[in-house]
């Protein structure tokens, strides 16, 4: 189920980046560094004007896509995080596979996006790694699904950028200015989140705070709140909610991150408020450990 997830995602990808000659998306960021890692170049030399470069390990994640054409390699990687997902997800019950209805992940597929890939560190300790390849989404994941596998693994990649490149931060860092971004706590209704500090015992209430206080730029990022619910009904109406959102955004195009913010907050981030805290606390499910021993 899970290698089918993966090629039928896979090449959904492909063929709307091909229709619409997107090229890579997302990721021709990240398949452009790794061939110039490859070519012993600057990834950060030749960054095109309007593209924000993500950190180096993004590259070192990108390497085994460096040969494929760009469209192939983005649709490559986008299956193949959607095909670990699943195979992480349906481990827990086959029925937490309907979070792939939920609009963020369509939106993530239309522009070839890294939340699929960063959810995956919730079930397999080496994936943590990709966490610090997106660390405004990959924080809130790393934070609340640690494991000391994955801390070796998320530092074994960070150390390999800076052997490979060890000025590499401060080529990056100056490149951020023009990031468009909005924090989801500050935005519209978005101070209710706070909310869900009333259950910060529950480790997806630490996950939603952390999401909502970090910055996000598109609704694909929300996507990581689909580690939350974890029942049929509460994956099933969360899934509902978001398309109010994906109906809205099919007939008007956002104006400024404030309006994609507020969008977020009220489609995707109030209704797993509610998740977390209408759930009785002795369903609380417990910490999971990733098959390693947990970080407290």
């Amino acid at each position: 189920m899970a290698a089918a997830i993966g090629m039928v995602s896979g090449t959904l990808c492909w063929a709307f980046l091909h229709h619409f000659r997107l090229g890579g998306a997302d990721f021709t960021w990240a398949h452009h560094a790794a061939r110039a890692l490859l070519s012993g170049e600057n990834p950060y030399s030749d960054t095109p004007p309007g593209v924000i470069p993500y950190p180096l390990p993004a590259a070192l994640a990108a390497l085994p896509f460096a040969p494929f054409p760009l469209e192939i390699a983005g649709a490559l990687f986008f299956g193949a995080s959607s095909g670990l997902l699943a195979l992480g997800l349906i481990r827990q019950g086959p029925e937490r596979l309907l979070v792939f209805f939920a609009y963020p992940y369509w939106a993530a597929l239309m522009t070839v996006q890294w939340s699929p890939l960063v959810m995956c560190s919730a079930f397999f300790p080496l994936a943590f790694a990709f966490c610090v390849a997106k660390p405004q989404i990959g924080a809130p994941v790393a934070l609340t699904h640690s494991s000391r596998t994955g801390w070796w693994a998320a530092a074994f990649l960070l150390f390999a950028s800076l052997a490979l490149r060890p000025r590499w931060p401060l080529e990056w860092i100056p490149q951020l200015h023009g990031y468009q971004r909005f924090v989801p706590l500050l935005v519209g209704p978005g101070p209710l989140l706070a909310l869900a500090l009333w259950r910060w015992r529950d480790r997806d209430a630490q996950l939603l705070f952390l999401a909502c206080v970090l910055p996000q730029r598109w609704f694909y990022d929300s996507f990581i709140l689909w580690l939350i619910p974890k029942t049929r009904r509460s994956i099933v109406a969360t899934v509902a909610c978001s398309w109010v959102v994906g109906l809205w955004r099919s007939y008007h195009m956002p104006h400024t991150m404030q309006q994609v913010g507020v969008w977020c907050v009220l489609g995707f981030y109030v209704p797993m408020l509610m998740v977390v805290l209408i759930r009785p606390r002795s369903d609380d499910l417990p910490r999971q450990t990733n098959g390693d021993k947990k970080v407290e």
